[in-house]
């Protein structure tokens, strides 16, 4: 007759009902599961890179003409032209798409390449400076592992003290 803790044994159904909770959860989140689902068979077009080169020059005269209005020392400090590079990203997204493309693609990869040399080819710095972290974000970052080393030495011993009991 093997006899348990009661702690121990609060553990275990405790971890039991932790293991049938995450698969209640997860369950639904599986396509497999799913029996009502339809398959869709993808529509194959070919893209069309005339019109997305023309679809792209309109996105790229929308963000010249917002950039012209954010001063170009502010250029690099990505906090100036979020809402502008966000409405860029998004309208070459969407217009790749609409004509049946790829998005990202070779072409639109391109693009956005020459857009960011265009407006952003000064904004590397040729030394990277490192900086140490806070003082309190580093003994954080080396109490965590050195607390979670000694958590795990001393689950081991308790767990190799109660094994003898059990025996």
């Amino acid at each position: 007759m093997i006899v348990m803790d009661k702690n121990a044994f609060f553990v275990f159904k405790l971890f039991v009902v932790a293991i049938w909770a995450n698969s209640m959860m997860t369950s639904g989140l599986s396509a497999t599961e799913d029996k009502h689902q339809q398959i869709h068979k993808p529509n194959v077009t070919i893209c069309n890179e005339i019109a997305l080169m023309l679809e792209m020059s309109i996105c790229e005269d929308d963000f010249k003409r917002d950039m012209d209005l954010v001063d170009p020392k502010n250029w690099c400090n990505l906090t100036y032209y979020i809402k502008e590079y966000n409405a860029f990203s998004t309208c070459t997204e969407q217009n790749a798409e609409g004509i049946g493309c790829f998005w990202p693609n070779p072409l639109v990869e391109s693009f956005i390449i020459s857009i960011h040399k265009h407006f952003f080819s000064n904004c590397t710095s040729d030394q990277v400076i490192w900086e140490d972290p806070p003082d309190n974000m580093l003994t954080i970052l080396i109490l965590i592992p050195v607390l979670l080393t000694v958590a795990i030495i001393a689950l081991v011993v308790w767990c190799g003290k109660r094994n003898d009991v059990m025996l």
